[in-house]
């Protein structure tokens, strides 16, 4: 059993760096604004059962699914930018409000669980590269016995995936205090930190790709 919550422990501490709840909370801050507290409660919900499934999904098959679909990291990091670019501007330059008639169903309004808050923004590309990488590694892992390398990664989904509802849940008291201007502030901000951290994504998956044609071009034998 030490052996597990050891094995669990390390995984916490490799995974909450890259998922970021915080960065999250923010988001889900300006995305729910105007929401009833029960539809905020069924979004984080939702939020967090998505990260467990991508988390596993990733863990299990992710490879596979990579490779079936020839996507590679760098395509996965430019494309996760450009769904953070799309949604930061939408943020930071808000459409006029609508009238009250023409925008009260919550089922058009909250529609952002899966994207952006559990792709890209928690369970992004920086995630699945990681679990991938770790699935192909852990195959040959000796640290610790076979069992424990069977049960750690779900339960590690499992508990991040309740860290993050735990804090998802607990925004609605930084809402209180915020009060209405000050979610305004923070969709905004949130916005032009989204269009910036999608720019990076792409950057960095075209620096990958073009450091790869490089490394083939170093590397390929010569005529």
């Amino acid at each position: 059993m030490k052996d597990l919550i050891n094995a669990i422990a390390l995984g916490l501490l490799a995974l909450l760096p890259l998922t970021n709840p915080p960065t999250t909370v923010a988001l889900f801050l300006a995305l729910s604004k105007g929401l009833s507290q029960k539809e905020k409660n069924k979004q984080a919900f939702l939020t967090s059962l998505y990260v467990f499934l991508i988390m596993a999904l990733t863990y299990y098959i992710g490879e596979f699914v990579m490779d079936a679909f020839n996507i590679s990291i760098p395509g996965l990091r430019m494309a996760g930018g450009g769904i953070l670019i799309i949604m930061g501007l939408k943020m930071l330059f808000p459409p006029p409000v609508q009238p009250a008639s023409a925008s009260s169903n919550p089922q058009e309004q909250a529609n952002f669980a899966f994207i952006p808050l559990a792709m890209p923004s928690t369970a992004g590309p920086g995630t699945i590269a990681m679990i991938i990488s770790s699935a192909a590694t852990i195959k040959h892992s000796t640290l610790f016995p076979a069992w424990v390398l069977m049960a750690a990664p779900p339960l590690i989904f499992l508990f991040t995936a309740i860290i993050l509802w735990l804090c998802l849940r607990g925004s609605g008291l930084v809402m209180k205090i915020t009060g209405e201007s000050g979610i305004d502030a923070i969709s905004r901000l949130m916005g032009f930190l989204l269009v910036c951290m999608g720019a990076q994504f792409a950057i960095n998956g075209s620096v990958e790709i073009i450091q790869t044609i490089i490394d083939a071009n170093v590397h390929s034998p010569r005529a």
